[in-house]
């Protein structure tokens, strides 16, 4: 088996400083996104601009999507619920459960239409 090992001398090893990780400011984030969204294909030129990565500036441009990043200005989401009728006639009405004698039982609101209540009882009566 051959034996595969470097003799090499290394003369001179430079070891370059890069420096501590750059913090950005939120308002600096805001900036660079808002000039990437100022016109079509400007991500990666903006991205070069500013010596950060596309990957870096598209996490920013997501999390400003989704509201992450600082305050977007515009409209809030809003969701239209139809009025919901009140129900009952009083803060202490609640279900009811009526048991017939063979055994079946009924559970309904207080609000129940009695006449409605009437014939299904009626009906359930004359079941075996």
């Amino acid at each position: 088996m051959d034996d595969l090992t470097d003799t090499r001398h290394i003369s001179r090893l430079e070891i370059v400083d890069t420096g501590r990780r750059r913090r950005w400011s939120t308002a600096e984030k805001l900036r660079i996104v808002e000039e990437s969204f100022s016109a079509p294909r400007l991500a990666s030129a903006t991205a070069r601009r500013h010596g950060i990565s596309n990957q870096l500036l598209f996490a920013w441009r997501k999390a400003y999507r989704e509201g992450r990043l600082g305050d977007i200005a515009g409209f809030v989401p809003a969701v239209m619920v139809p009025e919901q009728p009140e129900r009952g006639t009083g803060t202490g009405c609640r279900r009811i459960e009526i048991m017939i004698a063979n055994g079946r039982r009924v559970i309904v609101d207080c609000d129940v239409d009695v006449e409605t209540l009437l014939r299904i009882m009626r009906g359930l009566e004359t079941l075996p």
